[in-house]
């Protein structure tokens, strides 16, 4: 299929709920997860910028189960900022991946789009869209995938899958498997024609058949209801494992960078890499400084423009300050995120670390951990409005919202 100026896309972010996200505690105790700053933005708007990127992109949808008003001020203020339509579509209880995506078949398809991307919005990496989509027209199936090969180790925590190296044909996939497959793995980053609506549809219908046999034997007769909604489609398990082999759907390897982001520390990690993309692609979002007017920036720092940082601070590399944050005469912050209305005084330390809203730091003190992002206490992690009071050490913990410190801890979940 020839990529004609009247084809138009439409671009679908799945996310999730309130009953999701249960990891990223306590982050998500006051704000929806999607909505967390990485790199100084809501997490999902890093997707929804790639898409802004897409020709003829007609819709941007976010579907998920949190309540509409969680997301009304954000979808208005960035419909205006990237002048694209993004709406906001609540599920009345979870579909499945692939069962969402139909649930809504209607109004994505009001656009009559050609091709629909399909985007986990806790996904971190370049989002080659473009690149995909031209590799998705010359392969001429349902769908495409965004696959990056990984280490062995890694892989099995993810979706395996082997492809056919000489036509990228997707050849068999399998979800989280027991032993190894592959160290290709699905990114949770799709395109995909219209034809994935009958694909779904015929999942769906099987499954509903599936169920009326059951009803009718003895057996289950008698066993409770716990079976699981026949429009509850998942697409790993449903779509890709079925149809993997039968020409229908392809892959696309990205060599760039890519994270899950499944937990407070690998937003860390994944806030570093998002500013190392800005260095490149929009350098002029980047802080600098020489400690002559403005603070030491070291590497790529993110600063808000209302957030007021002394310039004896020195600050990087991979540092994320948000919106009237306060930091005092003589503080070192380096890979650490700076929620909005946090006061860091007087030389403060605050390394590998997240520092909630309204919390503050008092002088002298240091809030820090090893910098491990895969473990539970590998980042040093305050929920909202937390009081660490002067000359405090609070390494390697997590600290629940409205705690005041005022003695050192090291490896605590302080509830």
């Amino acid at each position: 299929m020839g990529s004609s100026m009247e084809e138009k896309v439409v671009a679908v972010i799945m996310v999730g709920g309130p009953t999701k996200g249960t990891r990223f505690r306590p982050l998500s105790l006051n704000i929806p997860k999607p909505l967390f700053p990485i790199a100084g933005q809501p997490m999902v708007h890093h997707p929804i910028s790639a898409c802004k990127r897409i020709p003829n992109l007609a819709q941007i949808y976010l579907v998920g189960f949190y309540e509409e008003r969680e997301f009304a001020l954000y979808v208005s203020a960035i419909s205006n900022e990237l002048k694209v339509p993004v709406r906001y579509l609540r599920e009345d209880r979870p579909h499945g991946s692939a069962g969402g995506l139909y649930h809504f078949r209607n109004l994505i398809m009001e656009d009559d789009p050609s091709h629909i991307f399909l985007l986990n919005c806790d996904v971190c990496c370049r989002f080659p869209l473009l690149e995909m989509l031209e590799a998705h027209r010359k392969y001429g199936g349902i769908g495409t995938l965004l696959v990056i090969k990984v280490s062995p180790e890694s892989a099995n925590q993810f979706g395996e899958l082997v492809a056919d190296p000489v036509t990228n044909e997707l050849l068999h996939y399998t979800e989280k498997p027991e032993t190894f497959v592959s160290d290709r793995i699905n990114c949770g980053v799709y395109v995909f024609t219209p034809d994935i609506f009958t694909a779904v549809r015929d999942v769906s219908s099987q499954k509903k058949d599936t169920a009326t046999l059951r009803r009718v034997s003895s057996f289950e007769a008698f066993q409770p209801a716990t079976r699981i909604p026949a429009d509850f489609v998942r697409l790993d398990q449903d779509i890709l494992s079925p149809l993997a082999g039968k020409k229908q759907l392809y892959t696309y390897e990205t060599m760039g960078f890519w994270e899950q982001i499944k937990s407070p520390g690998m937003s860390l990690r994944c806030s570093g890499l998002y500013l190392s993309q800005f260095r490149m692609t929009s350098p002029h979002v980047l802080a600098s400084g020489d400690g002559t007017k403005s603070a030491i920036v070291i590497g790529d720092v993110y600063i808000h423009p209302s957030a007021k940082v002394h310039p004896t601070a020195k600050i990087g590399p991979n540092v994320s300050i948000s919106a009237n944050a306060r930091v005092g005469p003589g503080v070192r912050l380096t890979s650490c995120i700076i929620l909005d209305d946090v006061e860091i005084m007087e030389n403060a330390v605050v390394t590998n670390a997240i520092v909630g809203w309204k919390s503050s730091i008092g002088r002298w003190s240091r809030v820090q951990a090893d910098g491990d992002y895969n473990s539970k206490l590998g980042v040093t992690i305050l929920g909202d409005s937390v009081a660490v009071e002067d000359e405090v050490v609070v390494t390697s913990s997590i600290v629940l919202p409205n705690k005041t410190l005022n003695v050192s801890v090291q490896d605590e979940i302080i509830l």
